[in-house]
C-alpha cells in the first residue's frame, strides 16, 4: 500500500521533527517514524469504517422513518442507498468488523452530525438521482455509482479533511494515498468475492519500511557531515534565508545519493524535487534543483557516487 514516495515523505516528517530538538535518542526517532507508518494503515481501516458506519446510520434512519412516517421521497432515497450491493459488502465484511474493534480506528458512530450531513449530500446529489432511476441495478451499476460517490463525497470532503487533521498530525499527508489506494481497490471488486477487499498490515521487515528506517538513521547519524556538504553550495542564500524544510529535503537527498548505491541518481533527484514542490515554498523546487544539480556534478567529479548496476548514475 505504501509507495517509496510516501516512505520518503515520512522520513522527511521525522527528520524535520529531529531538527527541531535539542536532545534526541535515535531509537525514539525510529519509533516515531514506524508509528507514523503504522498510523497510515489505521487511516485505511478508519475510512472503510466510515463507509460501514454510514450504512449502519442509513439503516437506522430507515427504521426511524418507518416508525414516524416521514416524507416518502426521503425514505425511498435512503432505502435505495442502503440496498447498494457494494456498500452492503463493506458493511457486512467480517474482517472489517474485526479490525474496527481495535481502538486504533475512529468511532464514527460518535460523529452523528457528520454522518447525517454526509448521507443528505449523497442522496441529494445529481449522480444519485440518475442512479435512483435504475430499477434493479447490476453489481457493475452499483459499483460505478459507489465509486463516483466515494470520490465526490468522501475523498473530497472538507469536513473529513479537517476532522482527520485534528486526529493525527500525519494523516493529512496520508489521506491522498489512502483515497487513491481505495479507489483502485474498489474498481477491482467483484460480486461475492469479499477477499478482493484487502486489509494490508504494517510489517517492520518490509523492504520499503527498512529503506525508510535506514535512510532516517543515516540522516541523523551523519547530520554534521551532511551539513558540511551544503557549505558553499548556496552562495546567493544566507543560511537563515533558506527554508528549514528545504535544508531537510536537501540533507535527505544527499544521504540517499551517497549512502544508497542501488538507487539511481535520477530517481533521487526527481523524488526530492517533487517533495520540495509539494511541501515547501513556491521557489523551493528551483532552489533544491539548483543545489542538487551542483552537488551531483561535484560527487561525480570526485568519484563519490558509488552506484552499483548499469545506468544508475
Amino acid at each position: 500500500m505504501l509507495t517509496r514516495r510516501h516512505i520518503r515523505i515520512k522520513v522527511m516528517q521525522s527528520a524535520y521533527s529531529f531538527y527541531h530538538k535539542q536532545n534526541f535518542v535515535l531509537e525514539e526517532e525510529i519509533k516515531f517514524f514506524e508509528a507514523s507508518l503504522s498510523k497510515t494503515y489505521d487511516l485505511y481501516i478508519s475510512i472503510l469504517g466510515l463507509i460501514k458506519s454510514l450504512m449502519d446510520f442509513s439503516i437506522q434512519q430507515l427504521k426511524t422513518h418507518e416508525e414516524l412516517g416521514v416524507h416518502e421521497v426521503n425514505y425511498r432515497n435512503i432505502k435505495k442507498f442502503s440496498q447498494n450491493k457494494v456498500l452492503l459488502m463493506i458493511q457486512r465484511h467480517p474482517v472489517l468488523k474485526k479490525k474496527l474493534k481495535s481502538k486504533k480506528s475512529i468511532n464514527w458512530e460518535l460523529e452523528f452530525v457528520f454522518l447525517k450531513e454526509l448521507l443528505r449530500k449523497i442522496i441529494e446529489n445529481s449522480s444519485f438521482n440518475e442512479y435512483q432511476k435504475i430499477f434493479n441495478p447490476t453489481w457493475n451499476e452499483d459499483l460505478e455509482w459507489f465509486i463516483k460517490s466515494f470520490k465526490i463525497h468522501i475523498a473530497s470532503s472538507d469536513y473529513l479533511y479537517e476532522f482527520l487533521e485534528d486526529q493525527h498530525i500525519t494523516w493529512i499527508d496520508d489521506l491522498p494515498l489512502i483515497n487513491t489506494f481505495l479507489s483502485k481497490t474498489f474498481k477491482k471488486l467483484i460480486a461475492k468475492k469479499i477477499e478482493l477487499l484487502p486489509f494490508p498490515e504494517f510489517i517492520k521487515s518490509n523492504e520499503d519500511v527498512k529503506f525508510g528506517r535506514d535512510l532516517l538513521e543515516k540522516i541523523i547519524i551523519n547530520d554534521q557531515k551532511l551539513e558540511l556538504e551544503l557549505e558553499g553550495k548556496t552562495p546567493n542564500w544566507d543560511t537563515d534565508r533558506i527554508a528549514i524544510l528545504d535544508r531537510v529535503v536537501l540533507k535527505i537527498a544527499i544521504a540517499e545519493l551517497l549512502f544508497f548505491p542501488s538507487i539511481p541518481t535520477k530517481v533521487t533527484m526527481n523524488e526530492y524535487l517533487e517533495i520540495a514542490k509539494d511541501y515547501s515554498t513556491p521557489k523551493s523546487n528551483n532552489f533544491v534543483n539548483g543545489v542538487l544539480d551542483k552537488l551531483v556534478r561535484e560527487f561525480k567529479e570526485e568519484n563519490r557516487l558509488n552506484k552499483s548496476g548499469r545506468g544508475l548514475l
